[in-house]
């Protein structure tokens, strides 16, 4: 350093800064002809979940049901794990918060589902939080899902 000059503060490591820079939200929304109690009870039945998104061909839980604490398991396509822990479940409001972490990503995924307009068909939104790149990735296929969730009359191999 020369002198007389004053030192600089020390920068933040450069992948902190880098990381609140990519850090954010993104919400989704879906609407369709399947009633809120039916896409709800999609939603709340774990074991519904590969027939509505596809892109899960698996779900390992420690509850059937949506479980504020219930901890679990998601097998994607290519062998892709992500680990889970529901955090709050609102069945009369039908909302419900999750945490999914595969690898070093880590996002935060808000469940919603109304009644559509005049009460009929339902709608559905999902709100993510975390790393932007994880979460443009993602979006495509949970679209495609939401959509699937309150627009197909009845699941695959199911009732419902």
């Amino acid at each position: 350093m020369r002198p007389g000059r004053v030192p600089r503060p020390a920068r933040p490591a450069r992948p902190a800064r880098l990381a609140r820079l990519l850090d954010g939200s993104l919400t989704l929304r879906a609407h369709g002809g399947v009633d809120a109690a039916t896409a709800w009870r999609r939603y709340d039945e774990l074991a519904l979940w590969p027939r509505w998104a596809p892109h899960l061909r698996r779900v390992d839980s420690d509850a059937a049901t949506l479980t504020a604490g219930g901890r679990g398991r998601v097998r994607g396509p290519f062998g892709v794990t992500a680990r889970f822990a529901v955090v709050a479940v609102d069945h009369d409001r039908r909302r419900w918060t999750w945490r999914v972490r595969s690898g070093p990503l880590a996002v935060v995924l808000e469940h919603g589902v109304d009644r559509g307009p005049d009460g009929a068909g339902s709608r559905t939104w999902l709100t993510m939080r975390g790393p932007y790149p994880a979460l443009l990735g993602y979006a495509p296929l949970a679209w495609w899902a939401l959509h699937r969730l309150v627009s197909r009359p009845r699941l695959p191999g199911t009732a419902a």
